[in-house]
């Protein structure tokens, strides 16, 4: 061990790499954990914690709205960006100081510095340190992807810099049709800019459920936000205070700001991985990794979106836990990423778990789907013009429910709870023995008896 300088250095302090740190810590390894930027990672600085913040904000006009329906009479709101702002930045600080906190607290040595590898076992710091790790874990997460060069690519923000804009756009153009796109499109459209979403395939959120993608689709474009598909940002041109977007379907659409939500990709620039042997998976386009994390170097690992597997957050959480157990806790602890749930925050909100339709339907004998759209309780007083989707997707030879897809308020939240009956290969029959919580949305998922589309392979 004198060969060492430390048992574990940790380059990344996002959610994966302060989980692996702290645990191994834990069971006695001296650790080291570098971060250039913040620590959280994506998450908690830049993520899904301030957007689900900003999520909140845009739902308070729709509440007020709704409210009149109620007996209530509210006097003219408005609102304040640079207020919100600043009270956002405050949260983030605090959790940033909380993750910073604990890290310590667990015996992790923390350097707020970039780390890139120098040799097999070396990591030089920013510092000119070099640091000299029995193990190394890269858990850098990702960044924001541009695509291919365009025209004026210097006027687009990407999810990073549109958490810090100095004020709201009256008129915004996002493009991209994933979770990032859509949430984000939400957030303004309540916020009350004029939305425009720009995405080059056939449909919004490609690889979800059909119904799912047509449902929220709907929706989103009931409150105004206009989704443009088959079509991409050709060109910006900065015109004043304003930008012109050219798309390739020869459309000209003006805006204050242009915003690109593309993809994120695996945040390995510069770290010297070539120079080591980690190679990279051609598929994924991530850290080539086996089941335990563990690279093509024996003595390296990498969790979370820098392996580009499954790009959220709990996910990186357990393999990082996963990979200190194993290596430092004795343990032998592989993570299992099927049935994951997961949700997009779009508005309405989307929860998902399992198998789509389509995707059950190539891999089983007989599906049988059971599905149901109807108008929540609290639009038929507010007068919202809006529905929510259940659908469940069941082996109909075993009975078993592969999946479950939901599209309205609280998704998340019930999603959640119904990943565990997933998770555990409960039936159509346990679902349909478990009494409704009346009323309630939810209680679909237990009252519907008769399947709305049977598929029979070869039939």
């Amino acid at each position: 061990m004198a060969d060492y300088d430390v048992d574990l250095c940790v380059i990344g302090g996002g959610s994966g790499g302060v989980r692996a740190a702290r645990i191994a810590a834990g069971y006695g390894a001296r650790v080291l954990i570098a971060e250039e930027y913040r620590f959280g990672g994506t998450c908690v600085i830049r993520g899904c914690v301030p957007k689900k913040l900003m999520v909140y904000a845009s739902h308070v006009g729709q509440e007020i709205e709704d409210a009149a329906g109620f007996g209530w009479t509210i006097p003219s709101a408005s609102f304040d960006w640079a207020t919100f702002i600043a009270h956002k930045d405050k949260e983030i600080a605090r959790l940033e100081a909380a993750y910073t906190t604990n890290v310590q607290k667990s015996g992790a040595t923390i350097v707020k510095s970039r780390a890139v590898f120098e040799e097999l076992h070396t990591v030089r710091l920013a510092s000119g340190e070099a640091v000299r790790a029995k193990n190394v874990l890269i858990a850098t997460g990702g960044t924001p992807t541009f695509g291919n060069p365009i025209p004026g690519i210097e006027h687009v923000i990407s999810s990073n810099e549109v958490f810090h804009l100095p004020t709201q756009p009256k008129r915004i153009l996002i493009q991209g049709g994933g979770y990032i796109a859509l949430e984000f499109a939400g957030i303004f459209a309540g916020l009350g800019t004029e939305v425009t979403v720009v995405y080059r395939g056939d449909n919004i959120l490609r690889g979800f459920d059909e119904d799912v993608r047509a449902h929220l689709r709907l929706e989103m474009e009931k409150v105004g936000i206009e989704i443009l598909t088959g079509c991409t940002v050709a060109a910006v041109e900065k015109q004043g205070d304003e930008y012109i977007t050219k798309l390739s379907n020869g459309e000209t659409i003006a805006t204050d700001q242009v915003m690109f939500a593309i993809g994120r990709a695996p945040n390995v620039k510069g770290l010297g991985l070539d120079q080591i042997g980690v190679a990279m998976d051609e598929k994924r386009g991530g850290i080539a990794v086996n089941e335990f994390s563990q690279t093509t170097v024996p003595h390296i690992y990498a969790v979370g979106d820098v392996t580009n597997r499954i790009n959220l957050t709990p996910v990186a959480i357990r393999e990082g836990h996963a990979f200190a157990d194993t290596v430092f806790g004795n343990k032998t602890v592989r993570v299992d990423h099927a049935d994951i749930p997961t949700a997009v925050f779009s508005q309405p909100e989307v929860g998902t778990v399992g198998l789509t339709e389509q995707q059950a339907i190539a891999h089983y004998e007989r599906v049988d789907i059971y599905k149901a759209t109807f108008r929540p309780m609290k639009a038929t007083i507010s007068g919202r013009d809006t529905r929510v989707l259940m659908k469940l997707v069941v082996d109909g030879t075993s009975d078993r429910v592969l999946g479950c897809h939901i599209v309205g308020d609280a998704a998340a939240e019930i999603i959640q709870a119904v990943g565990i009956a997933v998770k555990m290969k409960a039936t159509k029959a346990d679902f349909d023995a478990t009494m409704a919580l009346h009323p309630s949305a939810a209680e679909e998922l237990v009252t519907m008896r008769t399947p709305s589309a049977r598929h029979v392979r070869g039939a």
